[in-house]
């Protein structure tokens, strides 16, 4: 089963960060899509969800970012894509990070898929001119 959603503009974004916390009950979520699809600003919009109360930016050179909601919610933010393997990713602690049942938002999840916990979901972003096409995979419903 495959649950998709389209977004015609940036404003429809929120709706589509409150379509995937409702969908998803996973703590670890996986975004993939080409650069510049919009990884970053959907994560952007979950967190502004979640009622995060820090700034939310790519943690491109750090790898990643912590932050806290009102409610003291802890919220972790990847962005892999400098990662060259995976063993960069251990060498960081990332599966203290997987498994602290913290949420977990991690781009380009790709470059480190033999590390990722099976219960994990997915939110694919595709790119059609103005448009943005997420779909959600869940280990229940892949």
């Amino acid at each position: 089963m495959m649950l998709s959603k389209i977004s015609h503009s940036i404003d429809d974004l929120q709706e589509v960060a409150r379509w995937i916390l409702d969908t998803i009950d996973e703590d670890v979520i996986l975004l993939k899509g080409q650069m510049g699809a919009g990884k970053t600003t959907l994560i952007k919009a979950i967190c502004k969800e979640l009622e995060i109360e820090d700034e939310v930016s790519s943690p491109t050179y750090s790898l990643v970012n912590e932050y806290q909601s009102a409610s003291g919610e802890i919220v972790y933010h990847f962005d892999l894509y400098r990662i060259d393997d995976e063993s960069e990713a251990l060498d960081m602690g990332i599966d203290e990070y997987l498994y602290s049942g913290s949420k977990c938002l991690i781009e380009w999840p790709e470059k480190i898929s033999n590390l990722l916990p099976q219960d994990c979901a997915t939110v694919e972003i595709s790119v059609d001119g103005n448009d943005r096409h997420f779909v959600i995979k869940t280990a229940t419903n892949e």
